[in-house]
C-alpha cells in the first residue's frame, strides 16, 4: 500500500455520501459505487471515480470502505456475482461500516482473508446523519491490529473516534452495546417526553432544565426536540435500522447468555412502529406511540 492509498466507498446512501465527501475534500483518489446509480452522482460530480460494480472498485482500491443496509446485502456485495473478493487485491483492506451480526462479520472476515488476502476491519459507527457531515463520528472497529494500523489515519478523516475493541466481530458487538443505550434511550426520552406534555409541563424546554444534570446527554439535547416538534427531515435513522440492530442485540444475548429485558421491550415498541408507519419511518417518530391519535 502506498503513502497515499487509493480508496473505494460502497454504499454511498444517508451516511456513506457525506463520509465519501470528506474522504474527497481530503484530496484522496476515490471510486464509488452504489446499487442505486444515480444516488452516486453528487459524489462523481465532485470529483470521484464510478466504479461498474464492487468488483471494479476493489480492483482499483488500497483501502475499500462499505456501508450497507444488512447482513444479506453485505455478503451480496462481497462474494456475490461481481463482488469485492473477486477484485479484491491482496494485502487490501476492507472497511465494514455497516452494523451487521457480529458471527457473520467473523465468518466473512475469515473467508476474504483465506481466499484473497485481503483484510477485513468491522467498524460500524455512530452519530448518524450528522455526525457523517461534519466528521465527528464514533466508530469502533474489530479486526488485526496491523490491517487497522493502515485505515486509521484515512478513517480519522471521517470520524473523531476510531477504537480497535478486538479481533474480528468486536466492533459489532460494541455497536450493539451502543444500540442498547440508543435504542433504550429513544424509548424513554419518548415516555418522559408523553409524560410532560400530558401533565401540562413544556417538553421542549426539558432539555434546558436537565442540562448540566445527570439526566442530561446527547440523546435529550438533540432527540427529544425532534421527537416533540415532530422534526423528521432529514431523518437522523429509520425505524428498519434500529429494530434490525435491537434484534441482532437479542440474538446475541440470547447466545452468551445476557438478559436485555429492557432492550427486547424498546424492541417491541420499534416494531410497533414498523407495523403503523413502515420501515422508512424516523426512529424518533417513536415519541408517537405514547400519543393518544394513531400514526
Amino acid at each position: 500500500m502506498t503513502d497515499t492509498p487509493t480508496l473505494g466507498y460502497i454504499g454511498t446512501g444517508l451516511m456513506g455520501a457525506p463520509m465519501s465527501a470528506r474522504l474527497l475534500d481530503a484530496g484522496f483518489a476515490l471510486t464509488v459505487w452504489n446499487r442505486t446509480a444515480a444516488k452516486a452522482e453528487p459524489l462523481v460530480e465532485k470529483g470521484a471515480a464510478l466504479g461498474d460494480n464492487p468488483s471494479d472498485v476493489a480492483a482499483k482500491s488500497d483501502i475499500v470502505f462499505m456501508c450497507l443496509t444488512d447482513t444479506k446485502a453485505v455478503q451480496e456485495a462481497v462474494f456475490g456475482e461481481n463482488g469485492v473478493a473477486q477484485g479484491a487485491r491482496k494485502g487490501a483492506v476492507l472497511v465494514d461500516f455497516s452494523s451487521i451480526q457480529p458471527e457473520a462479520t467473523r465468518e466473512m472476515s475469515a473467508r476474504l482473508l483465506a481466499e484473497t488476502g485481503m483484510a477485513w476491519i468491522d467498524a460500524p459507527v455512530s452519530g448518524g446523519v450528522p455526525g457523517a457531515e461534519a466528521g465527528t463520528l464514533a466508530i469502533m472497529a474489530g479486526g488485526d491490529a496491523a490491517a487497522f494500523a493502515k485505515v486509521e489515519t484515512v478513517v480519522l478523516k471521517m470520524a473523531a473516534k476510531f477504537t480497535l475493541m478486538g479481533p474480528s466481530g468486536a466492533g459489532q458487538t460494541t455497536k450493539l452495546c451502543n444500540q442498547v443505550i440508543v435504542g433504550c434511550t429513544m424509548a424513554v426520552l419518548a415516555e418522559a417526553a408523553r409524560l410532560a406534555t400530558n401533565a401540562g409541563v413544556d417538553a421542549t424546554r426539558l432539555p434546558e432544565a436537565l442540562e448540566g444534570g445527570f439526566a442530561d446527554s446527547k440523546p435529550l439535547q438533540i432527540f427529544l426536540p425532534r421527537m416533540v416538534n415532530a422534526q423528521h427531515e432529514p431523518p437522523l435513522g429509520h425505524v428498519y435500522t434500529m429494530l434490525k440492530d435491537l434484534d441482532s442485540v437479542t440474538d446475541l444475548a440470547r447466545s452468551c447468555t445476557s438478559p436485555v429485558p429492557f432492550t427486547a421491550m424498546a424492541a417491541e415498541q420499534f416494531r410497533l412502529l414498523s407495523a403503523r408507519g413502515g420501515n422508512e419511518a424516523d426512529a424518533l417518530e417513536i415519541f408517537k406511540l405514547s400519543g393518544a391519535s394513531a400514526l
